[in-house]
């Protein structure tokens, strides 16, 4: 499996970067294929064409809008478009959490509630065209990691439907701020866009590394054109790469900072195996974490208080199970962040045979090491030795590892 680099050349927009995964090789009906499911394929006409910025060659993607029906564009009719469709699981996150962010951040810059929020732009064909279709690409190409270069915002002014917005929009500003983005400054004497706010949105979604792996090789790569006209060329690159991150690993991104979803409810009427049940299938599932304890709720009833830790691209999916598996009738919800360093699952191999472990990176670029309790117990009632001993053993074996998996 192989990684994605998006190159911002200087910028990034949401039709420069459709271009380029088709110029890569994601086939149209790929693309379209989500936009059909959604209804909206009498709405538009996509194009893909050769074009070239300062004598470079590219793709530049079109959206030419066939059905002038008015369209309901604020974010509660377009998140009930999104999830009403049955669309594939992953894409169907992919492409709600990228509207997503964008309604938080309009809610933000306008003092409204998300849901309120009516987009103008974003909310056009050719920018529905642009995200469900970009999704759809990077969703096909399933690359292990995602990296980009730090975007360029440009500066001067902008038409919107608001009127005339300073560049970057205030849209820009609240999603590189809310995703703690950083953002070169070379071309800001350059009059323009170099990043529009469906780029800037697709980039902090899509992307797991705002920085390049610090070896790599290139296997293929598509050229996307952009609309405007500048200096130097205007395009955004896409590569298929094999990153060789193993030996050298970056400081800078350890410890990680990641949001995650938490989700709890207090259940009163429900029996204790009944509970244990759904516990471990919230665990199964892939909750990172779940913890529960009885409490005394109204009426003078035991009850049990539930909370859960998840991957935030899943949030939707747990409030299913929340309803199907269990009895309550409400869920708590709310994004935090969290701080986690870097770890990766492997093997020792030891006196005792081969032993599953886990490797920690530390800040100080020390790695430690510890094996999986279930080994320790497994091997203390074979051996009849100590767990302290055992661990000392194990430890002195951490030379002998090798990896499952990259560092995550």
């Amino acid at each position: 499996m192989e990684d994605i680099f998006i190159e911002c050349s200087p910028g990034i927009s949401g039709d420069m970067l459709l271009g380029a995964f088709y110029d890569l090789g994601v086939p149209k009906n790929i693309i379209e294929k989500p936009l059909f499911d959604l209804g909206l394929a009498d709405l538009y006409n996509l194009e893909f064409k050769e074009s070239k910025s300062c004598s470079i060659r590219g793709i530049r993607a079109k959206v030419e809008q066939i059905n002038r029906s008015p369209i309901n564009r604020n974010w509660k009719s377009i998140k009930e478009l999104i999830l009403n469709k049955n669309l594939e699981e992953k894409l169907e996150q992919l492409i709600y959490e990228v509207f997503e962010s964008l309604a938080i951040a309009e809610g933000k810059v306008h003092g409204i509630e998300p849901d309120e929020v009516h987009f103008h732009e974003i909310g056009s064909i050719d920018s529905l065209v642009d995200i469900i279709g970009v999704c759809a690409a990077l969703n096909y190409l399933n690359p292990k990691k995602v990296y980009c270069n730090e975007p360029m915002l440009g500066k001067g002014f902008v038409q919107t439907e608001h009127g005339k917005l300073s560049v970057p929009p205030p849209a820009v500003i609240e999603l590189i701020r809310k995703k703690n983005i950083k953002v070169l400054s070379c071309f800001d004497s350059i009059e323009g866009e170099l990043s529009t706010p469906t780029g800037i949105a697709l980039l902090s979604n899509l992307v797991d590394y705002l920085q390049l792996p610090s070896k790599y090789s290139i296997n293929s790569y598509g050229v996307g054109i952009g609309n405007l006209k500048f200096p130097f060329p205007n395009l955004v690159r896409v590569y298929k790469i094999t990153s060789f991150d193993e030996s050298s690993i970056n400081q800078e991104i350890n410890p990680k900072c990641e949001e995650i979803s938490i989700q709890e409810a207090w259940i009163d009427d429900q029996t204790p195996e009944d509970i244990c049940n759904f516990v471990e299938k919230l665990r199964i599932e892939g909750a990172y974490d779940v913890s529960y304890q009885a409490i005394n709720m109204k009426k003078n009833r035991i009850g049990f208080s539930i909370q859960a830790i998840l991957p935030k691209e899943k949030r939707q999916y747990f409030r299913r199970l929340w309803f199907e598996y269990s009895n309550t009738i409400g869920v708590r919800e709310r994004i935090q962040y969290r701080w986690k360093l870097l770890r990766r699952r492997g093997e020792c191999l030891t006196s005792f045979g081969k032993i599953k472990v886990k490797q920690t990176l530390r800040p100080d670029g020390s790695i430690t090491i510890k094996p999986e309790n279930d080994e320790v117990l497994r091997l203390k009632l074979e051996h009849k030795k100590s767990t302290d001993f055992l661990r000392k053993k194990i430890e002195e074996s951490s030379k002998n590892f090798k990896a499952f998996e990259n560092w995550k």
